[in-house]
């Protein structure tokens, strides 16, 4: 059942007014349904990591793009650059590998440096939120989920209208990941590593501005 509050771990719900939401290690936040369009700014402790998943096309990039302090790590950002300097007619395939590669070291430069990050998680490579969360906790922080719930329906129609879609066999991948990561948030227990989950829907994140770190 879609519920609109927030959903602590011993299972209350408060209920969000309009002021910025400060996340609370092991709850899981429900934003989505239709008795509001949810806040414009999620608040999380300095240092923290927060990281976005959800389907391929369903809004993970937009959101962060739009939201988070200096447009986050985001690997279709390092693709688009990769795309810029290629030939048209060479395949993604080719050169996925070096798009991967240099993903993985900004983000890798960027957990050494301390900062509060917002980044990309495709959802089905739970390594690297394994990754994210030993980071975090070795500098003594957290590491917080956010989680696009769109349909299957809408995320290809965002695939559609970026120009850019995935396999089926790979969107079979991501659908198993998500759905596993929603069960696990919907039954009030943030997945393994993350100190806290917040489930977004698309108007809900469509209303979000702005992703926060403060003392």
């Amino acid at each position: 059942m879609r519920r609109f509050g927030v959903v602590t771990s011993t299972g209350t719900v408060d209920e969000v007014g309009a002021r910025p939401l400060t996340a609370a290690p092991g709850t899981v936040r429900d934003l989505r349904g239709s008795l509001s369009r949810g806040p414009r700014r999620l608040n999380f402790p300095a240092g923290d990591i927060v990281v976005v998943s959800g389907l391929p096309g369903g809004g993970k990039s937009t959101l962060i793009k739009r939201a988070a302090p200096g447009g986050g790590i985001d690997s279709q950002d390092v693709r688009e650059r990769w795309e810029r300097r290629m030939p048209a007619a060479l395949p993604y395939v080719v050169y996925r590998p070096l798009v991967r590669a240099s993903h993985y070291w900004t983000l890798w430069r960027e957990l050494r440096s301390g900062a509060s990050l917002v980044v990309h998680d495709c959802g089905t490579q739970t390594w690297v939120r394994a990754l994210l969360a030993a980071s975090a906790r070795r500098r003594g922080r957290r590491l917080h989920l956010l989680l696009l719930d769109a349909t299957p329906e809408e995320a290809l129609a965002g695939q559609a209208a970026r120009g850019r879609g995935v396999s089926a066999y790979a969107f079979a991948r991501h659908r198993a990941a998500v759905t596993s990561l929603l069960s696990a948030a919907e039954s009030g227990h943030a997945p393994r590593g993350c100190a806290s989950t917040t489930l977004l829907d698309r108007p809900a994140a469509a209303n979000l501005t702005e992703i926060t770190f403060t003392l």
